[in-house]
């Protein structure tokens, strides 16, 4: 059980899939920054801070009249919105890294057709030597 055990913790796939989470879990928190710190105020100034967490129906209240039972739509309602923001943001940072990479491999197609001189063979190489002999002589 101990050897199927390490076959199965060391193969490639588990490992890779280990070092993918780890990644993932650290570009979530910059993808979470990106939409709390940067968009989520822009689109404040838009909406002129319209929040809708605070949106719910009462269903019951106390003899004080403390809300103890309520539908919270509202909450749900930025929940989706905010999954929308967050969604278009990912989709946004593929979209210009996938640009970007195309343009990257572009131009590094353009440096190889450059780079690229027929290389001479041996014999090409003796004859020039014998070439210059026959010069010299």
């Amino acid at each position: 059980m101990w050897k199927e055990f390490k076959e199965f913790a060391f193969k490639g796939n588990v490992v890779d899939m280990a070092v993918g989470m780890v990644v993932g879990a650290a570009f979530t928190s910059i993808v979470k920054s990106l939409v709390g710190d940067i968009i989520t105020p822009l689109i404040g100034l838009l909406t002129k801070g319209i929040d809708f967490k605070d949106l719910q129906v009462v269903l019951a209240t106390d003899a004080e009249g403390a809300v103890t039972s309520a539908l919270n739509y509202g909450a749900f309602i930025q929940n989706v919105i905010d999954f929308f923001i967050v969604a278009f943001t990912i989709f946004a940072v593929i979209k210009m890294m996938s640009i970007a990479r195309k343009k990257f491999e572009k131009k590094e197609e353009v440096v190889e057709e450059i780079v690229e001189e027929p290389k001479p063979t041996s014999e090409d190489l003796l004859a020039e030597i014998r070439d210059l002999l026959k010069e010299k002589n």
